[in-house]
């Protein structure tokens, strides 16, 4: 009987840390889904092509990045709802705000 009891311990430890990773996942699978459904910026779009069909963003932050070719400027503009993060002059990704009143970006 007490050769069960650690076994029994690490089974509900292996369940209990698998739990948050479900939710998790599932959140991402969440935010994936309304990020596809949302007309945001795609990768490979100029930044005159995202400001002629989506309009000046509500702000531009300071340029991140550049010290090197191999650490390229990245740029990032505000849009109500999504930020887009641009390589140098190209989209590279669009990501929406984040839920619950959490920041994507730092200023």
């Amino acid at each position: 009987m007490k050769s069960m009891l650690p076994a029994a311990a690490a089974m509900a430890l292996a369940l209990s840390l698998a739990a948050p990773s479900t939710a998790h996942a599932d959140t991402l699978k969440m935010q994936v889904r309304r990020e596809q459904s949302q007309t945001m910026p795609t990768r490979g779009m100029s930044m005159a092509q995202v400001e002629k069909r989506f309009g000046a963003p509500s702000a531009k932050l300071p340029t991140r990045g550049g010290g090197s070719k191999y650490q390229p400027p990245i740029n990032r503009w505000v849009y109500p709802g999504y930020v887009v993060y641009f390589e140098r002059s190209t989209v590279i990704h669009s990501v929406l705000d984040a839920p619950s009143g959490e920041k994507p970006y730092a200023p």
